[in-house]
């Protein structure tokens, strides 16, 4: 039987099936393999005298360290557009980190309330133009909130970003218009507000929202230098073209990169961003913002 871990605690493992929810114990082999089950992550379970044991961990696709979840495929970035303003070199570090994670991030500014028209137009061709999408929201108002919850289905999203930003007023907009009126998994397993220090997968719209916020350290100086270029999909199309193989974009001549940021053709402030995060990792500070 196969399903996936919905939450961790104690050395027990619940695990969504399509027969239900079933509570396990991993095998004492993934001990040996250095190999500890995750939330998120996809499993073969044998079922005996109504006890659990998890027989397989399938491969990852992704593995967040904090919160400590496997599989995550989608990250709401949220920030807020006003009170305080967007800081774009913290907004390009989270882009970075979903990228090198291999997660697709779409930005959610909130407060939209708080700015007009034209300088959410403004906002939004900026980031269009980096190739991620935009959304206004207003968590604390509930608007904006069928959007995302369309970009859940067949997902494991995370929400993240700085303080602030609104990322538990938002959480726990998604989690109790659906769940906590109706009564959902989280109950049944004894879990109460929201307020676990477990993360925890909660089933919307035919995905899974964790119930924790990511990327709660901003560290970036575990990138190998030679991937973080691949975190900037503005550089997709240029990567290949320059005079050497295995071009960083930095110093090197001949570079189809800083050709195109001449020519306008790739954001400035993104390529600069690019230019402080590679140095920093360069430098091997450990720069947690």
């Amino acid at each position: 039987m196969e399903g996936i871990i919905i939450k961790g605690i104690g050395g027990f493992y619940y695990i969504k099936t399509d027969e239900g929810l079933i509570e396990c114990k991993a095998r004492g082999k993934f001990r040996f393999e250095a190999l500890k089950p995750m939330v998120g992550d996809r499993v073969e379970i044998k079922v005996e005298k109504d006890k659990g044991v998890i027989e397989k961990i399938f491969k990852r696709t992704s593995e967040l360290i904090r919160p400590t979840v496997a599989n995550v495929t989608q990250a709401f970035v949220v920030f807020a557009i006003k009170n305080p303003d967007i800081n774009f070199d913290l907004l390009n570090r989270f882009l970075a980190l979903c990228e090198y994670n291999d997660i697709k991030a779409i930005v959610c500014l909130n407060k939209e309330d708080l700015c007009s028209q034209e300088e959410k137009n403004e906002i939004k061709s900026i980031i269009n133009d980096i190739g991620y999408e935009v959304l206004f929201i207003n968590a604390k108002g509930k608007k904006g909130i069928d959007e995302l919850e369309k970009r859940l289905k067949g997902n494991i999203t995370v929400l993240c970003g700085p303080s602030g930003a609104g990322k538990s007023t938002l959480l726990n907009a998604l989690i109790n218009r659906e769940h906590m009126a109706t009564g959902n998994v989280s109950e049944k397993i004894g879990r109460g507000k929201h307020t676990t220090r477990h993360s925890e997968l909660i089933e919307i719209e035919e995905g899974y929202l964790v119930d924790t916020p990511g990327f709660s350290t901003l560290d970036i100086s575990f990138m190998e230098k030679d991937k973080l270029k691949y975190c900037f999909p503005e550089f997709d199309e240029y990567n290949g073209k320059c005079k050497f193989n295995g071009c960083n974009h930095y110093k090197e001549p001949g570079c189809s990169v800083k050709e195109n940021v001449e020519k306008g053709n790739i954001n400035k402030l993104r390529y600069e961003f690019y230019i402080k995060t590679l140095e920093e990792i360069l430098s091997g500070r450990n720069n947690k913002w």
